[in-house]
Parts: structure tokens; sequence; C-alpha cells
């Protein structure tokens, strides 16, 4: 070989490895840069609790979580699903829980259609076994996994989600602290008695009502409930031909008949200029508001109605947190003898069921803090519940006031419940002691 051919050999050589030393020294240079963590995603839950319906759970929780977050139910629409509503609709709803450390949860009907059951008779009474309480099952779950603030638990929906809106915060009003519904009807309107769960008359806006009637209605999905009912937020534009806007003025009548407010308005403005809001009652924000689109169709929401839904839902407030840690010793305070009362209703299926236990100071004086100890039947397991927390999960269970209701007045009632499963045996719990003292079961 010739001294030129060698030559420009070792140089390739020497050009090649100077080449791979470039490139190892980038790929570490590379490694050794910070990356950024991985972004909040959606996620699906799988395993949540009772679930009649099969539906699908997905949750949304923010890198950044507040301390005690508020909770969001976002329920979507007919032909709709967890990822439309949370990349479409409701996306401004994530930004916000970005912002302000709130978690969404959202149901995802697996059914021909994708609606939700807003029309039979179990989806129209609480703890019925349809879409509600497979709900319910996911706010229970939601409630413990991310340590939500009880007090801060909203929902909100478009269309079929808006009506679900209407008849969650009907049925659970316990749980519920305010709602916005996006181009619904009235809570019960949908209902039907021959299988079919598309009400034309309730559709068309020709199904309509006295205010009293439709509060009725909505009372009658939680029957003897005497307690508040949440803030309700209605939106809906007038030139909607799916869910006709009459039903509108019908959703209006039924709240403010609940809330027990004037159906006149007491302030009437225009937040945007083909708007009309009005507000009900004199409570600042206000128990009942409806927004007016003009000339808007069904493809609600548009620009600018969430981050008014957002406010109003008080989903706005910045993450409080907590620079130091205290104990805090909580003294309950036992009624005296045969001074409380309980009663419990059960709602059975297949190898499932919901429980609601009414417990009624029966004494003279009020009773802070308290813990209710029953036994369940064998065979059941609970696997969630709402308005107390539960443990263990079979035998004897002690519930455990939250923070709204850890007073219970004389001659008051607080409502509590839990999903179970079980192995045939579906009877009520029994042995029923409020802080100790044996509880008379009614």
């Amino acid at each position: 070989m010739s001294n030129t051919n060698r030559a420009s050999l070792d140089g390739l050589s020497l050009a090649g490895i100077i080449a791979a030393v470039l490139v190892l020294v980038a790929a570490v240079a590379i490694s050794l840069v910070p990356q950024p963590a991985q972004a909040a995603s959606l996620v699906r839950v799988t395993s949540f609790g009772t679930n009649p319906t099969g539906l699908n759970m997905y949750v949304y929780a923010p890198d950044r979580l507040a301390e005690r977050p508020a909770l969001l139910v976002m329920v979507h629409y007919c032909t709709g699903s967890a990822s439309a509503v949370h990349n479409g609709g409701g996306r401004d709803y994530v930004t916000a829980a970005d912002r302000n450390g709130y978690v969404i949860i959202y149901p995802e009907a697996t059914r021909d259609g994708h609606c939700f059951d807003v029309s039979t008779q179990n989806a129209l009474r609480r703890n019925g076994g349809s879409d509600s309480t497979g709900i319910m099952s996911m706010v229970s779950y939601a409630r413990q996994r991310y340590n939500v603030d009880p007090e801060r638990i909203v929902v909100s929906g478009i269309s079929s989600g808006a009506m679900m809106t209407n008849v969650l915060a009907a049925q659970y009003p316990d749980v519920f602290s305010a709602g916005a519904a996006f181009a619904g009807v009235p809570a019960g309107c949908f209902a039907t008695t021959d299988g079919s769960m598309w009400n034309s008359q309730c559709s068309g806006g020709t199904l309509l009502k006295t205010p009293q009637q439709w509060g009725d209605q909505a009372r009658a999905m939680y029957p003897g409930y005497t307690g508040r009912y949440p803030r309700m937020q209605l939106w809906h534009g007038t030139a909607d031909t799916t869910l006709a806007y009459p039903n509108f003025g019908e959703a209006l009548d039924q709240w403010t008949n609940v809330h027990g407010v004037s159906r006149t308005p007491t302030t009437t403005d225009q937040p945007q200029a083909n708007w009309t809001r009005t507000r009900y009652g004199t409570g600042t924000p206000a128990v009942v508001e409806g927004i007016s689109a003009q000339g808007t169709g069904h493809d609600v929401p548009t620009a600018g109605m969430v981050a008014h839904a957002i406010t109003f839902l008080g989903l706005d407030r910045p993450p409080t947190t907590t620079t130091t840690t205290t104990t805090t010793t909580t003294t309950t305070t036992p009624p005296p003898s045969q001074g409380c009362s309980v009663k419990a209703v059960v709602n059975a299926w297949n190898t499932g069921l919901t429980e609601t236990i009414t417990i009624t100071n029966t004494s003279s004086a009020p009773v802070n803090g308290w813990e209710l100890q029953f036994t369940l039947p064998g065979g059941q397991t609970v696997t969630g519940g709402w308005s107390a927390t539960y443990s263990p999960v079979t035998g004897q269970v002690t519930a455990r006031n939250v923070g709204y209701n850890a007073q219970i007045q004389p001659l008051a009632q607080v409502s509590i419940g839990f999903q179970a499963t079980h192995t045939g045996n579906s009877a009520p719990a029994d042995g029923f002691t409020l802080n100790g003292v044996r509880c008379a079961v009614t």
C-alpha cells in the first residue's frame, strides 16, 4: 500500500474516532440535563366500588394538588366520552384545575349511544342502582383517595350530562354543594315507563308543570330530606332544537321552588352581548342562576361559559396550604340514654346493595362529634360510602362523622350511607350504637 493511501486511511480513522467521541459526549450531556416531570393526564380507574350499570371512571388530578382539594364531577353528552369532554368542551375546567389544584372525575357511559340513564325508575331515586349509583361510588373513591374537602364537591355536565347534573343534585343534595348544567332539562323530566331512555315530550319542550310540581318531583328523589340543596346554575341557548329552550324556564321553576325563593329575578344583567343572566334569591352567590344565550343552539358551552361556571361552582379559589401540623383531639358527646334512633333502608340487586342510614338525635342536647357502630350481616363488604368514613369494611363497622356534619342538634337528623357487595344476604345492618349508646331502630 502506498504511503498516500495509508495516510488517507489513518485520517479517516482519526475522524471516525473524533466523531464517535463527540456523539458520546453529547449523549452524556443530554442525560445530565434535568428532564421535565411527566404532566398529569387522564387516568382510568377500574375498581371504585358498586357500579351496577358498568360505567367507566376516569380521573384527572393535577400535578400540584391542593391539600384539601375540591372535587368536580364532569359528565359528558350523548355519544361523548371522558376524553372528549376532557379535551373539548370541558377543557377550561382542566386549565383551572391545574391552576387551583382540584380533582376532576369523569363518568363515562358504556351503553349504545353513550347517554346517561335519567329516565328509568332506578335512575330517578337515590341509591336506585342505575348510573347515579355508580357515579356516587366514584365520588366516594375520590373523596378517600384525594382527601377531598366534603364541602366543595360540585357537578357539571353537558346535554345528557346536564340532565344527570340535575338528577344528582336532587338525589344527593347532602353531597353536592353546587351544580352547573349546560343545555339540560329539569330533574325527572326525561322519565319514561316504556323502557325507552328518550322522552320526546320533554326534549321538545312541551312537558310543562308548575314550579311546585317540578319541585316536588326533585324532592321525591330523596324522600324525607329537609336539609339544604345545591346552588344551581343553568345554561341554555334560545335556538336549541335538541333539548328545546322551554326546558330552561321549567328548570328555573324547579330549582327556585326547591330553594324556596321567588321565581322573580333579584337581578338581571348581560355578562356578554348575547347572554341574559337572571339571579334568584338574596344570597351571594345566588342559590339559582340562569343564563340564556340568544341565538345559540345545542352546541354549548361556548367561549366564556365555563369560566363563569368555574366562579359559580367555587372552583376559582387557589389552593390553601397548611404550613404547620397540629394534633387535635375531638371529644364526642354521647346522647342521653334512649337519645337516638336509626332508620336503615337497603336497595339491593344481584350481588350489590346501597344502604342509607338516617340518624336522629331524639334527646334534648346536641351531639358534638359522633361515631355510629353497627354490625353488617355475614357476606357483606363495604366498598365505598358518603357523608362518613367507614372502617373496617366487614363485621362490626364504625362510621365516623366528617367535618360538615359533626354536630346533630336535638331532634335533628344526619343521613349517611354506603355501597356494599353481598353473597346473598342483603338485609340491613343492625346493633346500632351512637357514641356507645344503643339506638332505637325505626
